[in-house]
């Protein structure tokens, strides 16, 4: 490909994509995971340097990358602290999609859900290198979920310990499949991006409109370039004077398989899934539970485009912002500990969470 076919296609895709006037900074949401995923990407080539997966050095080698390699500590806090950043600005990507109905551009939201999949399977796995207390009873709790699946879980489970427990050989295979799924990530992103241009941005109040367009650039991307510049402050806020804000004080513990700590739980971001999954008592039940918290959307294109009705708008926002509170609800739960009243407020919260989804597709297509 030469320069010229190069500068076509940036041209196309970067200064005259045609794009709604109406949208405000909520879009820029894209672009900032995108800079969120590339500083994950290089942050986590320069940790992968220092790390070694083996049980016996992993938790110390973290420690002495943290301490003793120069800058090692910046390198550790912007990791770590940058999958909460991803985090963040993803489930306000995916909030603003639904508060005005991005769900209706079916490919462009699929793809999306795929990557979204994908990131929670990358996270869980980055979570278990430090090899701290909550890493490994995570691991524990999490990789048995899958001795669930009738006939061939127990293999499943065996295959990816490596072995009869979490040990060494699973740390190994955690630390390779971390390291290899964000280069997919990326590939899934080009083509997230590659079916968005196809249809172009969704619009606020769904209007729809090709004289309603003008070039991305420079309108929109001075709105992404200061969205940017929040972000890098946020994130510098937090690396500088709150670096172990979103993690788990269990972390700072060695892992050891004779001591369980007192509430297993994952990362902030999963605990609406967390949640969902501990309010089933059945194992079975809980994992398709925990896998449809998150597949549910890939339902939301039956959901008629509530946004262009004006008898559905005011009911759609109250239905949305019931949702996100629910969603609050479900991830204060989920850090709770297993006794009452939370088991009971988190049944009922899974229960109005899968319900909002029923509802509005039940009665939204009747009317």
């Amino acid at each position: 490909m030469n320069k010229s076919m190069v500068f076509s296609v940036l041209n196309s895709f970067l200064i005259d994509l045609p794009t709604p006037v109406s949208i405000s900074y909520l879009w820029n949401f894209g672009s900032l995971l995108a800079f969120s995923l590339m500083v994950q990407l290089f942050s986590g080539i320069f940790l992968s340097f220092h790390y070694t997966a083996n049980v016996d050095m992993a938790f110390y080698s973290v420690i002495h990358l943290t301490r003793d390699v120069s800058f090692g500590w910046i390198l550790h806090f912007m990791h770590a602290n940058g999958a909460s950043m991803f985090f963040i600005f993803l489930y306000l990507h995916i909030g603003r999609g639904l508060y005005y109905s991005s769900y209706n551009l079916i490919h462009v939201w699929l793809s999306g859900l795929f990557i979204f999949l994908i990131v929670m399977m990358t996270a869980f796995l980055g979570y278990v290198l430090p090899w701290g207390q909550m890493s490994f009873w995570g691991a524990t709790v999490i990789t048995n979920l899958v001795s669930a699946i009738p006939y061939f879980g127990e293999s499943v489970v065996l295959w990816l310990w490596g072995g009869f427990s979490v040990d060494n050989p699973t740390l190994v295979r955690f630390f390779s499949f971390h390291f290899f799924f964000p280069f997919i990530i990326s590939a899934l992103v080009m083509v997230h991006l590659l079916l968005l241009h196809e249809t172009g941005s969704s619009m606020p109040g769904g209007l729809d409109s090709d004289l309603m367009k003008v070039e991305f650039h420079p309108y929109f991307s001075v709105s992404d370039f200061l969205g940017l510049i929040f972000l890098i402050w946020f994130f510098m806020m937090v690396i500088f004077f709150y670096p172990n804000y979103f993690g788990d004080c269990e972390n700072f513990i060695s892992a050891n398989s004779l001591v369980t700590p007192n509430h297993i739980q994952p990362e902030w971001y999963f605990l609406f899934a967390y949640a969902i999954l501990r309010s089933i008592p059945n194992s079975f039940g809980g994992v398709l539970a925990l896998l449809m918290s998150v597949l549910v959307f890939s339902f939301c294109f039956f959901f008629v485009g509530y946004m262009k009705s004006s008898k559905w708008s005011i009911i759609w926002r109250f239905i949305f912002w019931w949702f996100i509170f629910l969603f609050f609800m479900l991830t204060w739960i989920g850090a709770r500990g297993v006794f009452e009243p939370y088991v009971t407020l988190g049944q009922i919260f899974s229960f109005m969470y899968f319900l909002v989804f029923i509802m509005v597709g039940f009665f939204g297509n009747m009317m």
